[in-house]
């Protein structure tokens, strides 16, 4: 099953999260339309606005790498918590899927939700290319 899989590669990629500052440690698989799996993780900086959350490294390496467009993603923490993606990543998410992409998020004791990107995005930014 690609979602297991997928889970497993995110618990991997965590472990090489650099995260000195928050100790909140993050692993993301996006995959692309093209069915290849691509991981990520988050790479804290001394200046937090530099700060690349594990989602956006996930998408762009797919990015990096020819990938147009995913159809989900799975992003695990090291932390009991849920890890739902802050805003910049949503909105990147919604620049490279539809508003159907698939959105699992768990937490280090298993928990684990689904959401749309829509549920979590219902009006993401659109530049309006018209005016």
């Amino acid at each position: 099953m690609k979602e297991k899989k997928m889970i497993d590669m995110a618990r991997e990629v965590l472990q090489n999260a650099y995260a000195p500052y928050s100790r909140y440690k993050v692993g993301a698989v996006v995959e692309g339309s093209s069915g290849k799996l691509y991981a990520g993780c988050n790479v804290e900086n001394m200046s937090f606005g530099l700060t690349t959350c594990a989602e956006r490294v996930a998408i762009f390496k797919g990015i990096s790498e020819g990938e147009k467009s995913f159809t989900k993603i799975v992003i695990i923490s090291d932390d009991n918590s849920i890890p739902i993606p802050c805003g910049a990543c949503l909105q990147v998410m919604s620049e490279f899927s539809s508003k159907d992409l698939e959105i699992i998020v768990s937490s280090k004791d298993g928990k684990l939700e689904k959401y749309k990107l829509a549920d979590l995005l219902p009006n993401p930014f659109k530049f309006d290319r018209e005016r």
